[in-house]
Parts: C-alpha cells; structure tokens; sequence
C-alpha cells in the first residue's frame, strides 16, 4: 500500500492543511494519507505550540467532517508521540518502515521546507529512500540562498514531485495564531 506521510505541528489544523489532504488522496497514486502530528519540531519555537493531544483531538474532529469516501483515506496518527524526542522525519520514517514493512512512504512537505531541507538531520537518507511531494506555497520569496539550495536538492533528488497542480490554501497556521492573539 502506498501512504503519504504529511506531518506537522498542525498549530492549529486548518482548511489548509485538510484541503491539501483531500487533494492529494484525489490526484494522487497514494491510497492513504496519514497526518502525523508532531509533538514538536526540532527547526520551531515548542513554547508555542499548544498541548499535544489537544492539537491531535483538533485533527481528528477536522478529519471527522469530512465525506465518507475521503474520511476512510485519512489516518490523523499520534505515531510520533511514541518516539524518542526530539524527533526527528528520518527517525519517523525508519520507524515506519520498520513497523509496517509492507509500506511505501512518500513524505509531503511544503515548498518551504524544502528551501530548508539540507537542515534536516539525515536528508540524505530521506531523499535516497522516499518519494517526496513538495506543495507550492505560492507567498513563499525564496532568497538567491534559497534557490541555490533548492536547486542542489532538486539536482540530489530523484525522488522529488511537485505538486505544481495542487490548488493554492492562502493560510497558515502562524497567521492564525498571530489574528488570535490580535
């Protein structure tokens, strides 16, 4: 079976990120999409972000509402609590493979993190053993820095898609925290 891994810290889940979820299911050769929620990601400030479970009841409610046939496909999984922290994708998708072998894993990122991706502990191994769809952020301003790097990971990977067809989700989770706080 062929899963999508879209991970996150889902702070909070939005339209976003379940439009994109359901998009991909739809318009891709994946059969689930598991949305991993990340206790807490390395690269980000952890003071932030909201309790854990109460961000993974969030996911499950957001998946909850949607159409049966859609609903089935998606796995809102709490898999990442269970590892050691911090954790790390490479740790959670070794951990995957070992515990579902009968598994191909494509991670999903946004374009963002891959300007970002040779931070990554262990890209390397990512790259060299996953598909990896990357979703446009059309507001993303990549720097001469940031194109260079995505170039050279683009040039590494043979294993990258663009979801260039993927419709574009004028949100985000920081700026939904940012108008709260407002």
């Amino acid at each position: 079976m062929k899963i999508g891994i879209y991970g996150g810290s889902f702070n909070p889940i939005h339209f976003g990120h379940i439009g994109l979820a359901k998009w991909v299911i739809s318009n891709t050769d994946l059969d689930e999409l598991w949305l991993l929620v990340s206790p807490n990601n390395p690269l980000k400030d952890k003071s932030i972000l909201a309790d854990e479970q109460e961000r993974l009841e969030q996911a499950k409610e957001a998946i909850r509402l949607l159409g049966d046939e859609v609903k089935s496909k998606i796995i809102v999984s709490d898999f990442e609590f269970h590892l050691p922290r911090p954790n790390y994708t490479a740790n959670t998708l070794r951990a995957l493979t070992q515990q579902y072998p009968e598994h191909e894993f494509t991670l999903i990122i946004g374009e963002d993190n891959l300007d970002i991706f040779h931070k990554w502990r262990e890209y390397q191994y990512i790259l060299d053993n996953f598909r990896v769809f990357v979703y446009p952020r059309h507001n993303n301003h990549p720097t001469s820095e940031t194109n260079q790097q995505r170039a050279h990971i683009l040039r590494e990977a043979k294993n990258i898609k663009l979801l260039t067809d993927a419709p574009f989700f004028d949100i985000s989770s920081t700026e939904l925290r940012k108008n709260l706080q407002d």
